[in-house]
């Protein structure tokens, strides 16, 4: 990777097979986190509706979202710190 340096700001300049590497890695990330609001908001009907037992099992498949996202997530600013 080589960076180039004009009027005071700094381009990093990556492949674009490592771009679409971190494309795709957002994307991953995003797709969990929609997935675990969509949980969440499952186990907040539920609540309502007094079905506590579904409303608990809609916030553990939301926190298994959650930590997929954070898993994604460290990988993407590892990637960022090694190469930027």
């Amino acid at each position: 990777m080589s960076t180039t340096t004009s009027n005071k700001e700094e381009k990093k300049i990556i492949s674009p097979v490592d771009n679409q590497k971190n494309v795709e890695n957002h994307k991953k990330i995003a797709t969990h986190l929609e997935t675990a609001a969509k949980h969440h908001q499952d186990a907040a009907k539920h609540h309502e509706a007094d079905n506590h037992e579904k409303a608990a099992l809609s916030t553990v498949k939301a926190q298994g979202h959650l930590v997929l996202a954070n898993e994604a997530q460290k990988e993407d600013v590892k990637n960022h710190a090694t190469k930027g």
